[in-house]
């Protein structure tokens, strides 16, 4: 274990609440394993003064900010530049330096992008890919499967809302943020009934993160030709998983999103690749024990 001096590089995240966030063990397991002078704490900050956030990020020298809900859109406005992502989605999951200057970053996309592919052998382009959500993840999710050619129907209770995110992986969009060289996909908005069809099925909505949750799909829809993904890490296994399970589907939570997500942002940070397996292992101890 290193102990802090009065060197030791300081990055944290900011969320309302954050106790709960499982970020610090998995980079300071990170900063652990290279023996890198870093420390990374969880700082509660209420809703509304996330600008105050970066404010103090500047005059503390806090090397990055991890931001989680509900500072992620102020955060935005608040930085000095925005990365292609960030700036298509209006929101920020992770503050990095560049000399003076404060960039704004968003990792989620590309977290799970990475966690599809690492996790479950899957690669989007040409499947079809149902996400069920219209938020922040939702949006991150939909853009990056854009732009690596998924076939993306968007699904959520409020039509408008379901049209702006889809809205966002239009060519234009794609093309701006694509990792395989430009936008190649389609997204579009449909009802429930396009789970049936869908080889991949996203649950980015909140729902299954409290006992008695409804599902956020008719498990009637599932079959087993299907991997169903659920963002929520925290139960490990949901409702919907355990139902998608049933039907004899693939499944895959969210635990790979957060985990592929943060070793972006530790490599923004410290220049140097993360390791995922101590990190991965930090986290899975860290929710044996909660």
């Amino acid at each position: 274990m290193i102990v802090p001096t009065g060197g030791t590089r300081v990055a944290g995240v900011i969320g309302d609440p954050v106790r709960h966030s499982l970020s610090p063990a998995l980079h300071n397991a990170a900063f652990a394993e290279l023996g890198l002078d870093w420390t990374y704490l969880a700082f509660e900050v209420p809703a509304g003064q996330g600008a105050d956030a970066v404010a103090a990020m500047r005059a503390l020298g806090i090397e990055g900010l991890s931001v989680t809900m509900p500072h992620k859109d102020t955060v935005a406005a608040a930085v000095d530049e925005l990365s292609p992502a960030a700036a298509l989605l209006g929101a920020v999951n992770c503050v990095r330096r560049d000399g003076d200057r404060l960039i704004g970053e968003n990792t989620d996309g590309a977290g799970f992008l990475r966690s599809l592919r690492t996790q479950a052998g899957v690669d989007p382009a040409g499947l079809r890919i149902v996400v069920l959500g219209a938020g922040g993840a939702a949006r991150a999710v939909i853009v990056a499967l854009a732009a690596e050619g998924a076939l993306v129907t968007v699904v959520n209770r409020s039509p408008d809302a379901a049209a702006r995110a889809a809205a966002l992986g239009v060519p234009a969009g794609g093309a701006a943020i694509a990792v395989s060289g430009g936008f190649s996909g389609s997204v579009a908005v449909g009802g429930p009934a396009a789970v049936r069809d869908a080889d991949v099925v996203v649950n980015a909505t909140p729902l299954g993160m409290t006992e008695g949750d409804p599902l956020p799909v008719d498990p009637a829809l599932l079959s087993d030709s299907q991997l169903v993904v659920d963002l929520i890490y925290r139960p490990e296994r949901t409702s919907l998983l355990d139902a998608a399970a049933q039907a004899g589907a693939t499944t895959l939570n969210g635990v790979g999103m957060l985990l592929y997500q943060a070793a972006e942002q530790f490599t923004m940070w410290t220049g140097h690749d993360a390791p995922v397996d101590a990190m991965a292992e930090a986290v899975s101890l860290d929710l044996a024990v909660s």
